[in-house]
């Protein structure tokens, strides 16, 4: 029995960023299967499954977009904390507040199909989470809500039976990719080499770390 699912989601923007970017944040061209992975667990999580991407399909054609957004310098750390524990840990934006640019997505569009499998942290049948799946997204409910990268880009989604037919052909080497992040193994980030034909990118590419 399969317990494959396929999501559609879209929205105005989206910011995936290329990490080898150390200053200003520039998207991939394409949705990452770390972002997808995280807009599904967004929709429903449990500990006793673990969301696969099998496939992006890329609904839209690609629109770069360059925008300046208010971020902080720095990001919080425990370490400001004194010895004896009372000051809070926090950063006033105003002390902390740069202007930096961004080149962002506009008006994206994707069909993430994947499964998930069993981690064997419970006793659960694998049709109720499916079906617990499929009931929430058809309701529009998530436990939070899901996002293209940053918070201030949301995600829309809806249930989807098939995938239309593609708005482009051909193909395109998208480069390497992020994959994801192994947190088993110190957070290592693991990328894959990223090739969409007909406007879909199969993620079930070999890895490299």
């Amino acid at each position: 029995m399969s317990f494959g699912i396929k999501l559609r989601v879209w929205g105005d923007y989206a910011l995936f960023t290329r990490p080898e970017m150390k200053v200003e944040r520039v998207s991939y061209d394409v949705m990452t299967p770390s972002s997808a992975r995280g807009i599904l667990e967004a929709i429903y999580w449990k500990p006793g499954i673990r969301w696969v991407i099998d496939c992006i399909h890329v609904l839209k054609p690609v629109r770069f977009e360059n925008i300046r957004r208010n971020e902080l310098a720095n990001r919080v750390s425990v370490n400001n904390r004194d010895m004896e524990g009372d000051r809070p840990v926090c950063r006033y934006i105003e002390d902390d507040r740069q202007q930096r640019a961004s080149m962002v997505l506009r008006d994206v569009e994707y069909i993430i199909e994947a499964h998930f499998e069993l981690t064997g942290m419970d006793e659960a049948d694998p049709g109720k989470h499916l079906a617990i799946f499929e009931r929430r997204v058809k309701k529009g409910q998530c436990f939070h809500r899901p996002y293209f990268g940053c918070r201030e880009f949301p995600v829309s989604f809806e249930w989807c039976d098939r995938v239309p037919a593609p708005a482009f052909s051909g193909e395109q080497d998208l480069g390497y990719m992020l994959y994801d992040i192994d947190f088993d193994n110190k957070m290592t980030p693991q990328f894959f080499r990223a090739i969409m034909q007909d406007g879909a990118i199969d993620c079930r590419r070999e890895v490299v770390t």
